[in-house]
């Protein structure tokens, strides 16, 4: 992790990464191009598959600038008692999960984000 978080300050990528029983969910931040470079990077990495992206798009200004990777245990009781807390993370993170409305996903986010 402490590399990924020097190659990511290295190219200017921001973002955060979630991860719950062998899955992750992360946001890439930067310059499309920049940041597209870095998914095919991380496509072409054997120790990653079934890897979808579920929004891209320009940002007016980045939502995790100042983050670098961490970790939280989303099972701790803490955590659960933080206002707002769903039960959320405890689904499969499948694309069907989000279907065609990602609301569910950009809100899990932004409460992420809010609540660290």
């Amino acid at each position: 992790m402490n590399k990924s978080r020097e190659n990511n300050t290295h190219l200017g990528i921001t973002g955060m990464l979630l991860f719950k029983e062998g899955n992750f969910l992360q946001v890439l931040e930067w310059e499309e191009s920049e940041v597209m470079k870095l998914y095919e990077t991380i496509a072409r990495d054997p120790r990653h598959h079934g890897l979808n992206i579920i929004d891209k798009g320009n940002l007016k200004r980045r939502q995790f600038e100042d983050w670098s990777m961490g970790f939280r245990n989303l099972d701790d009781d803490a955590v659960k008692s933080l206002p707002g807390f769903s039960q959320f993370m405890n689904k499969p993170l499948t694309l069907e999960e989000f279907g065609d409305d990602q609301t569910g996903c950009h809100g899990l986010l932004k409460l992420f984000r809010e609540s660290m």
